[in-house]
C-alpha cells in the first residue's frame, strides 16, 4: 500500500486550481506502471516521489502526463512539496525543500501562507519568426495587429508567448489546432480586476491536455520576459483558468539576492488522501 494524496495547487479557494495526484512512495514501481497509474487518473499529470540521488536533495520526483514524462513541471512540484511536508518531511538545510527531477535541483519555499519554487533560467529567449507568428495567430484566430509582443520564453517544454491588449483579449480566443506548440498568452487587467494580468496555456493535443487550468512553467517563464522587457513590475498576480471555470492566482515575486530570479507561488491545499493497492 502508498499512500496517495491529491493536491489543489494555485487555487484561490480549494477545488479552483490545478489538482495533481502525488504517489508519496513510488520506490519499487517500475516506469510502466508510473505511466498506466498518470493515465488512470487522467490528471494533467501525477508525481511518484522517490529516494534522492543528489546529495543536497531532499527527494527526487518523476512526473508524468497521461501520456508521458517530463522533466519538471510547476504545479506538481508545489503539490509535491505541500504533500512531502504534510507527510512529516523535513528540508535537510532546515529551509528549502530541494527536489531533484529530470531537470534538475528546484527550490521550494514557505512565502507567507503559500509554497513557491524558484523559476528555471529560460533556455530559448527572443522574438519570433515571422512565418511562426503569423501561423500561431492563424490558429488562435488572431489578426497580426491583435498581437502586441511575441517571443520565446522556453524554460523546458517549450514555451512561446504572445502579449495581447488586455485580459479580455485573452478570454475571448478560441483556439484551434496549434500543431506540436505550447503556446501562452498574456494581456493586463484593469486596476479594479481580479488580478494583474489574465494567462492562459495552450498544450499539443498529442499531451491529452488542450488547455492548461493554471500553469507554473509558463508563469514562471512570462514573468522572466515580462520583467526583463520592462512590460511588468514584479511582484504581480496572475490570474489563470477563468476561461475554464477555474479561478488560479499565481504570486511571482523577484529574488532579494538574484535579479534574474522569479519564485513562482500559490496556494496548495490537500483534498484527497488515502492509499493506492499497488
Amino acid at each position: 500500500m502508498r499512500r496517495f494524496d491529491v493536491v489543489d495547487v494555485f487555487g484561490a479557494a480549494p477545488l479552483l486550481g490545478n489538482p495533481v495526484a502525488v504517489v508519496l512512495d513510488g520506490e519499487g514501481l517500475p516506469t510502466e506502471r508510473m505511466q498506466a497509474l498518470a493515465r488512470w487518473t487522467n490528471l494533467s499529470e501525477t508525481t511518484f516521489v522517490l529516494p534522492a540521488s543528489e546529495p543536497t536533495a531532499d527527494y527526487r520526483v518523476r512526473i508524468f502526463t497521461p501520456v508521458a514524462e517530463l522533466p519538471f513541471a510547476g504545479h506538481p512540484t508545489l503539490g509535491t512539496a505541500h504533500a512531502w511536508l504534510a507527510a512529516g518531511g523535513r528540508p535537510g538545510d532546515g529551509a528549502d525543500v530541494v527536489q531533484q527531477c529530470g531537470a534538475g535541483l528546484v527550490r521550494v519555499r514557505r512565502q507567507d501562507d503559500r509554497l513557491a519554487f524558484a523559476g528555471p533560467p529560460l533556455l530559448r529567449s527572443g522574438p519570433l519568426d515571422p512565418t511562426t507568428r503569423a501561423e500561431v495567430c492563424r490558429a488562435l484566430g488572431l489578426a497580426p495587429h491583435a498581437v502586441e509582443d511575441a517571443a520565446w520564453v522556453d524554460n523546458g517544454p517549450g514555451w512561446l508567448a504572445l502579449r495581447l491588449a488586455d485580459a479580455q483579449a485573452v478570454l475571448d480566443v478560441r483556439p484551434g489546432p496549434l500543431g506540436d506548440r505550447y503556446v501562452g498568452l498574456v494581456g493586463p487587467h484593469p486596476a479594479s480586476g481580479p488580478a494583474d494580468v489574465e494567462v492562459r496555456a495552450f498544450f499539443p493535443a498529442a499531451t491529452g491536455t488542450t488547455e492548461d487550468p493554471v500553469t507554473g512553467s509558463l508563469q514562471a517563464s512570462l514573468a522572466t520576459w515580462l520583467a526583463s522587457t520592462g512590460q511588468v513590475r514584479l511582484p504581480y498576480v496572475a490570474a489563470q483558468g477563468s476561461a475554464l471555470g477555474r479561478r488560479g492566482r499565481v504570486h511571482l515575486s523577484p529574488d532579494r539576492d538574484d535579479p534574474g530570479l522569479v519564485w513562482v507561488g500559490g496556494a496548495t491545499v490537500t483534498v484527497v488522501t488515502g492509499t493506492l493497492a499497488l
